[in-house]
């Protein structure tokens, strides 16, 4: 029997904060954690990968086609589900870091996903809660009855219980199949890389089943049978993480960085008002010691002067919810010194939800027949952004970084923001040459009666999709690396953030331009409407942010990181693996971190000065 802290190495399993479902520590190797818990585990993501991806590359041709609502309005309700997704991912680690744990969260979510689906199978197989069916004439002439609110009810409700459900397992499974392996023992920290690759590959293989399979069974089959599959590989998954209970080995919540975030905001508001001569007596001293760019963040070094005048008189120390330590409130700077280029990614992801919502209806209007009587679905057109995605990560670290580190003779070849900003440049193309597409279908069908190939939409799933590999990995890199140590986890919450506020600023965009241009721009009926100028207004903002990235991008300063030599080559090869990845790579990089020096801060003395 071997001991997991046996043997005498320091590490996250050996602190005391990992034990076995009864509580244990040290766990038993032997019985616990390893593949077969690890792969118990990954079956809850790749169910949610099937039902979310099923639902959302689908769901907007349910919306025109049999619930008659506009273009416009059905584009926003799946921009809107989808951001609310990755916005409940927030709530989901915050539960889990908090309180709750990996564990409980991710089989509480995973039930809620499931209650979900089930209630979106009933909300689209009960015909009480569609309106009546419209002619092809009625269609064109924009007279089909649209679905009422009563009706429209119970589609809310489950599309928003899986939106809860969803974002709860996004933010904590790969991180809860990660604490299955011992990162302090070599052979286990190898294991849990290749868990990271087959991550990756199951949850991109049920991406693909879903725009395939599960789309083909909705379109041709019937809407109820497509979601039925979908809620009873929820209901299954459930049952299998919570069949492995025994064998799971479990973190305690350590508490999340957002408390510390929240509280520093506060303290700072509270204490705005300390005298200025106090405030710079003290800053004088302060910056030239610990503080870089102190006069940045006057506001937060005010609430750090007060305090400790305060605690110079012996005055008691307040509640703990209402201190935070000068170190907490250093951390918080470096996290608000991210926020400019977090911003600035935020428009790629609202060019990457036209993917689920224009460009699916496009494909609608399009010619879709394969060899004279196979019709492909159009939700199943963006397997090509699925495929792409999987092409350009793997092209990512053996073709274009080393390509990238010849060029440039730096160790990554290419660094974070170098990686965001080829992503943004790939989708400001992709959107040029969709207003392209759109206007050429649009003249061809309205002069000509002629169906132009689906596939000529390929090229904007292709560069999207290239776009996707370069500034997902970008992005993940750039939060993990330049975050403070302790509030690595929040790398995750503002990379989940990013993805909503670009699903959310997609519905915004909509509802203003369709407001704006009285409907004339974005129809139903897309033969009649003028897609192509949203697609236009996209590229021109997605120029407009890219000059501000490259902007931001040159002004920022990265943190100075020193790598011990004999991790450099390991920490390259490894990346090589694991950095093209979705997920996992939150988890997989930072594991990698724990030979990285950070910038050294001045260490919390007794008596820490109190903000």
């Amino acid at each position: 029997m071997v001991l997991l802290g046996n043997q005498g190495e320091k590490g996250c399993l050996d602190d005391g904060s990992v034990v076995d479902y009864r509580g244990n520590h040290p766990v038993d190797k032997t019985k616990t954690g390893g593949w077969l818990a690890a792969g118990l585990i990954l079956g809850t993501e790749l169910s949610e990968r099937i039902c979310v991806m099923g639902i959302s590359m689908n769901l907007v041709t349910y919306l025109v086609g049999v619930l008659h609502i506009p273009s416009a309005k059905s584009a926003t309700i799946v921009t809107n589900f989808m951001g609310t997704l990755n916005l409940f991912g927030l709530l989901g680690g915050f539960l889990a870091d908090a309180k709750l744990g990996r564990y409980v969260t991710v089989a509480i979510f995973a039930s809620i996903t499931a209650l979900g689906v089930g209630l979106l199978t009933l909300a689209t197989t009960i015909p009480s809660m569609r309106p009546p069916p419209c002619s092809d004439y009625r269609r064109l002439h924009h007279q089909c009855i649209e679905v009422q609110g009563s009706q429209l009810a119970l589609l809310y409700a489950a599309l928003y219980t899986i939106a809860l459900g969803g974002g709860g397992i996004k933010s904590n499974v790969s991180g809860f199949g990660s604490d299955q392996f011992d990162n302090t023992d070599p052979k286990e920290e190898k294991a849990m890389i290749f868990f990271f690759n087959r991550f990756y590959f199951a949850i991109s293989i049920g991406s693909l089943f879903a725009v395939i399979v599960l789309v083909y069974v909705q379109d041709n089959i019937a809407r109820g049978w497509g979601y039925g599959i979908s809620a009873g590989t929820m209901v299954i998954a459930v049952m299998v993480l919570l069949a492995g209970t025994r064998l799971y080995r479990f973190r305690k919540p350590q508490g999340s960085p957002m408390t510390v975030v929240w509280r520093v905001a506060f303290l700072a508001w509270k204490k705005r008002s300390v005298p200025h001569a106090a405030h710079e007596s003290f800053l004088n001293g302060f910056q030239n010691t610990r503080v870089p760019h102190t006069r940045r963040f006057r506001c937060l070094d005010k609430a750090a002067v007060l305090e400790v005048a305060d605690s110079s008189k012996g005055t008691q120390p307040p509640n703990p919810w209402l201190v935070s330590t000068v170190t907490e409130v250093e951390e918080v700077k470096m996290v608000l010194k991210l926020m400019p280029i977090w911003s600035t990614v935020i428009l790629f992801w609202t060019v990457y939800s036209q993917m689920t919502t224009f460009t699916i209806e496009q494909a609608e209007m399009m010619n879709r027949t394969i060899g004279g009587s196979f019709t492909v679905p159009a939700g199943s057109l963006s397997a090509f952004l699925f495929i792409t995605i999987l092409l350009f990560t793997s092209l990512n670290e053996r073709v274009f970084v080393p390509l990238a580190r010849k060029l440039t003779h730096t160790t990554h070849g290419l660094t974070s923001l170098q990686r965001i900003g080829v992503g943004l440049v790939f989708s400001v193309v992709a959107m040029a040459i969709s207003a392209i597409v759109e206007r050429q279908r649009r003249v061809l069908a309205n002069e000509h009666g002629v169906k132009i190939s689906a596939f000529w939409l390929v090229p904007q799933f292709f560069l999207v999709g290239a776009g996707e590999a370069f500034v997902y990995v970008g992005q993940l890199e750039f939060f993990i690396r330049e975050a403070p140590e302790k509030m690595k986890s929040m790398s995750t919450g503002l990379f989940l953030s990013a993805i909503s506020m670009g699903f959310f600023l997609s519905s915004l965009l909509v509802s203003l331009v369709d407001k704006v241009t009285d409907k004339s721009w974005l129809r139903s009926n897309l033969n009649k409407g003028k897609l192509n100028n949203f697609y236009w207004l996209l590229s021109f903002l997605g120029v407009l942010n890219f000059l501000v990235f490259l902007w931001f991008a040159m002004a920022h300063q990265y943190k100075v990181q020193n790598y011990a030599v004999n991790r450099e080559d390991e920490e390259i090869k490894t990346g090589e693996e694991i950095r093209g990845s979705k997920e996992m790579v939150a988890v997989g990089v930072a594991q990698k971190e724990k030979g990285v020096k950070e910038e050294v801060y001045a260490e919390e003395k007794e008596g820490a000065l109190f903000v």
